[in-house]
């Protein structure tokens, strides 16, 4: 296996380290005291194709491999974590777009959701329907030629401030399942669609988070994506790269937590002394940049396991999952508490990066579910060493 990134691979993400370091780092504070959801940053990454990592080229996008896409993703997480999950989940929106919708569908909306002159949100998780997304209640009821869709939605990336909703619906019976699940491609503005208030949050500040109603939703036929029933599988689809995704924001934001924590150990003395110097530290410093290493390369690992269409792609993507954004957590907090007092002012990111780091354990599925995504499959095998 070649570990070292080609000369494509090392432009791209030059591109996203340069665009982090001129447009997200020097505001990701604001963004987060002030909740400042930058449509106009977010508009500038679509100019750079940011917006369709992995959207084909013959749907408009950069058709990147899932692989080549986390590196961009971690140097754009460096700069700020909140406003890059919220590209990575515009991306899997543009995705299941670019893969599922029908040609009229595709044409009326990717190109302006490529550019990010418009936005997505993914609308999965409901109130009853967090962990068990297969029991989600919304219904959407055929009626002629369009879909009446009624229910609810909750913690919805972006909700109120997106143009379009890809929202999953039972059309099924009642007790159908995951295989009564369907796609839609719902425009945020429908009449019918209500928002609730913008949730206050620990972290992820620089996106909003809200409820969503569906009232007598009216939806043209058309705009359903994939066939009836296939919305579980195509939801389950995406949020294997999702995983990813998540996983790739915690791998940047530790990153760049060790990078502060690093030059801090260089900078600060006591006892006549830089704290670089003392061995506990050094054993500190040491650890979180193990880890560090160990979750980078599980990401790319399943990223290209999902790539090549691995069938243990998504056992991969779940190790993954928990792993990094576990590891994450755990270097961002270290390095809070190698700045010591300081670590925990907001003249410093360190807090920042702990606050955002903290959900990205919980969403994409929690890593309880991931842990029994891996048991399950793991189990399901008679010999294990073909699987690891």
């Amino acid at each position: 296996m070649d570990f070292e990134l080609d000369a494509d691979q090392q432009a791209y993400r030059e591109a996203a380290r340069q665009f982090a370091q001129r447009e997200l780092a020097p505001n990701a504070a604001e963004w987060d005291a002030n909740s400042v959801f930058p449509v106009d940053v977010l508009r500038q990454a679509g100019d750079l194709g940011f917006c369709g990592l992995y959207t084909p080229e013959a749907a408009g996008g950069l058709g990147l491999s899932r692989l080549d896409a986390t590196l961009i993703i971690e140097e754009l997480a460096q700069g700020c974590t909140s406003t890059t999950a919220f590209l990575t989940i515009h991306n899997m929106v543009n995705w299941i777009l670019a893969s599922y919708a029908n040609e009229a569908l595709r044409e009326a909306w990717l190109p302006a959701m490529l550019s990010g002159e418009k936005l997505g949100s993914y609308c999965l998780t409901e109130p009853n329907a967090g962990s068990d997304a297969a029991s989600l209640r919304t219904r959407a009821r055929r009626d002629g030629d369009a879909y009446v869709i009624d229910g609810n939605k909750m913690f919805i990336s972006g909700a109120g401030d997106t143009q379009l909703l890809v929202v999953m619906a039972r059309t099924g019976a009642p007790d159908s399942g995951a295989g009564g699940i369907s796609a839609f491609a719902v425009p945020a503005d429908t009449p019918g669609i209500g928002y609730g208030k913008k949730e206050a949050k620990m972290g992820w500040n620089s996106q909003s988070t809200r409820a969503i109603s569906f009232d007598g939703v009216r939806v043209p036929a058309d705009h359903r994506l994939g066939e009836e029933g296939e919305g579980f599988r195509i939801a389950m689809r995406a949020l294997d790269g999702g995983r990813i995704n998540i996983a790739t924001c915690s791998v940047g934001t530790a990153q760049a937590a060790l990078t502060t924590a690093h030059r801090y150990l260089n900078e600060r003395e006591q006892f006549g002394r830089p704290l670089a110097s003392f061995q506990a530290l050094q054993f500190k410093l040491a650890d979180m940049a193990t880890q560090l290493v160990a979750a980078r390369q599980m990401v790319r690992l399943a990223a290209s396991k999902l790539d090549r269409g691995d069938p243990d792609a998504t056992l991969y993507c779940a190790m993954a999952k928990r792993f990094a954004t576990d590891q994450g957590f755990a270097i961002c907090n270290e390095a809070l508490q190698l700045h010591g007092g300081y670590g925990y002012l907001r003249d410093y990111p360190l807090e920042r990066h702990v606050r955002d780091c903290r959900v990205h354990q919980i969403l994409e599925g929690t890593n309880e579910i991931m842990r029994l995504v891996i048991a399950r499959r793991l189990l399901d095998k008679d010999d294990l060493e073909t699987l690891i």
